[in-house]
C-alpha cells in the first residue's frame, strides 16, 4: 500500500480517561527526578561514564561494523497514522551550478523536509508528557510552537556512545518474528540475555529485536505499524533496576500496539521518557546485527548512535553503527 492510502485507526480523539492508579504506582517506582540534580536534562544518559565507554571500546574484537538505520526516502515507514510525521521529501536546489562563472567548479545541493522521527530515530525526553509534566518535573508547557523544547530537547544530549547489548527476543524463541500481539515481558528479556550469554550492565544501551522490521523491509508499511509486537508496560522496572542508559527496538511504536491494557495508550513512552528520563529509539533495523551476533556468538558491542543536535527538537534521525 502507498503512503497516501488511508491512515490506520489511532488513539481516540475524544477526551481521554485519567491514567489509572496502577500506572502512577509504577511511575513512582521508576522515577528518576532529581537523581542527577534539579537542572539535569539528559536523564539516564548520565550513566554513560568514561569508564563505561572504556569498557565498551574493549568489546571491539573483529572490527566488523553493522549499520542499523533504515534509508531516508519518500516511500518510508510513515503511513499517516501519526499526524504530521512525514516521510523525507528530497529536493535538489542546485544541480551542477557554476557559482563563480562559466568553466569554474560546479556544485550540487539538496534540501529535505521530513519528520525528525520519520525513520530510524531517538525520541528526546520531551517527546512525551503526562499529567502536565515532562522529565524532572518540568512543566509540559515549556514546549512551545516557537522554540520547541526549551529543556531536554535533543540538542541537550552531547553524545550517545556506549556498550550496546542485543536482546534478540525473537531468535531466543526460535522465531524469525514475534507475533503482532506479543508484549515483550521482563521474562522475555531475561531469556534473551541468557540465550546470548550476555549481562546487561549499568550504562548499557539495550537493543530489543522482535523481527517486526521484516514487515517494513518487505514493503508493507501499514502491517508493520499495526498490529505490532513491542515492549510491555512491565519492562520499565526491568531497565530501571539495571540502570540501562537507553533502549531501542525494531518497531514503529516501540511498545506493543494496540496497547496491552485497553485505553492505556503509550504508557511505556511515559514511563521511559517522563519518569525515568531514558531516551528510546524506534525503527532500528536489527536484522543484520542479529545475524552477525549469532555468527560470532557475541551479543555485546560498541554502539555509536549520535543524535543530530536539532535545537529544541523532540526527536532526531540517527544512523547507528554497532562495532563488534
Amino acid at each position: 500500500m502507498s503512503d497516501t492510502d488511508a491512515a490506520l485507526p489511532g488513539p481516540p480523539l475524544s477526551a481521554p480517561s485519567a491514567l489509572p492508579p496502577a500506572f502512577h504506582d509504577l511511575a513512582k517506582r521508576v522515577n528518576n527526578w532529581g537523581r542527577w540534580g534539579v537542572g539535569d536534562e539528559i536523564g539516564t544518559l548520565n550513566l554513560i561514564t568514561d569508564e563505561v565507554v572504556r569498557r565498551a571500546a574493549a568489546e571491539v574484537r573483529t572490527g566488523r561494523r553493522v549499520p542499523l538505520a533504515l534509508p531516508l526516502k519518500e516511500g518510508g515507514v510513515q503511513t499517516g497514522m501519526i499526524p504530521g510525521r512525514v516521510n523525507p521529501l528530497h529536493t535538489m536546489v542546485q544541480i551542477n551550478q557554476e557559482l563563480f562563472g562559466p568553466g569554474t567548479v560546479a556544485t550540487s545541493d539538496d534540501a529535505v523536509t521530513m519528520g525528525l522521527q520519520a525513520a530510524t530515530h531517538w525520541d528526546a525526553l520531551t517527546h512525551a508528557s503526562h499529567s502536565g509534566k515532562i522529565y524532572n518535573g518540568r512543566p509540559a508547557g515549556t514546549i512551545t510552537a516557537h522554540t520547541g523544547a526549551r529543556f531536554s530537547g535533543i540538542d541537550a544530549i552531547p553524545y550517545v556512545v556506549s556498550r550496546g547489548v542485543l536482546l534478540d527476543v525473537a531468535r531466543a524463541k526460535g522465531l524469525d518474528r514475534l507475533p503482532g500481539d506479543h508484549a515483550v515481558t521482563p521474562q522475555d528479556l531475561d531469556e534473551a540475555a541468557e540465550f546470548g550469554r550476555v549481562e546487561v550492565r549499568a550504562g548499557d544501551i539495550v537493543l530489543v529485536r522482535t523481527g517486526q522490521i521484516q514487515v517494513c523491509l518487505a514493503g508493507d508499511n501499514h502491517a508493520y505499524g499495526h498490529p505490532s509486537p513491542g515492549l510491555s508496560v512491565r519492562t520499565p522496572e526491568w531497565f530501571h533496576a539495571r540502570d540501562v542508559a537507553a533502549v531501542a527496538n525494531d518497531t514503529l511504536t516501540f511498545e506493543i500496539f494496540p496497547p496491552e491494557i485497553e485505553d492505556l495508550w503509550l504508557p511505556v513512552h511515559a514511563l521511559h521518557l517522563v519518569e525515568m528520563g531514558m531516551i528510546q529509539g524506534q525503527n532500528w533495523n536489527l536484522e543484520k546485527l542479529s545475524t552477525a551476533c549469532a555468527e560470532l556468538s557475541r551479543y555485546a558491542f560498541l554502539l555509536s548512535a549520535m543524535p543530530e543536535p536539532f535545537v529544541g527538537g523532540t526527536g532526531t534521525p540517527v544512523a547507528p553503527v554497532a562495532v563488534l
